[in-house]
């Protein structure tokens, strides 16, 4: 049975870049949500239920196609929004560092650069998506997803990935995405994302 992990954080704590009903809403409700209907879909599936989310996604052709759906659907926004919050923090360090740091600046030239090429994916994703730092043959790459689809669906582990769906952001940026996108790169927690990026 999937549950709900708990805020690392208080609601407010990302404020002012994301606010406390924003994060309230989001957690809650929509996150919680998706661990509902991923164990209703999972019902009846034991041996499916009884992996973990990473787990579950990475093998999603062994899921049944009457429920394959479901379980990307929400599946990936679990496994999606677990990442999402542990990749914030109110202390963040701005840029990353460590191993992660030179091997984003081997990759994408600087951290500026790298910057640039990852607002732009965020920013052009149309619709709801994501956009994802990932590890893909043992080197980082950026892309994008729709809807909740997970990168570790494609065999790629994500360490950094950026809700642009609408209910991320809308109760206080409306309808300027860049403005959110800006905002977040205050908040990034960089040394979980090393973390990740290590391990």
């Amino acid at each position: 049975m999937h549950t709900l992990p708990a805020l690392p954080y208080e609601f407010n704590a990302l404020e002012p870049h994301i606010d406390a009903k924003t994060m309230e809403i989001h957690h809650d409700k929509h996150h919680a949500k998706y661990v509902e209907n991923l164990n209703a879909a999972l019902q009846g599936h034991d041996d499916l239920m009884a992996k973990d989310i990473t787990t579950l996604l990475k093998e999603i052709d062994q899921v049944p196609e009457d429920i394959k759906q479901a379980v990307i659907n929400n599946g990936g926004g679990h496994a999606n929004h677990s990442m999402f919050w542990e990749s914030l923090s109110a202390s963040s360090t701005k840029e990353p560092t460590g191993e992660l740091k030179d091997a984003i600046t081997e990759v994408f030239g600087s951290f500026d650069d790298f910057k640039t090429k990852f607002t732009d994916a965020a920013t052009k994703r149309f619709g709801s998506g994501w956009a994802w730092l990932v590890v893909k043959d043992e080197k980082l790459e950026i892309l994008s997803t729709a809807n909740q689809d997970s990168p570790l669906m494609q065999g790629q582990k994500p360490i950094l990935g950026l809700d642009v769906w609408e209910h991320a952001y809308y109760l206080n940026y409306q309808n300027k995405r860049p403005d959110y996108i800006t905002a977040w790169w205050n908040i990034i927690n960089w040394d979980k994302v090393n973390e990740w990026y290590l391990n």
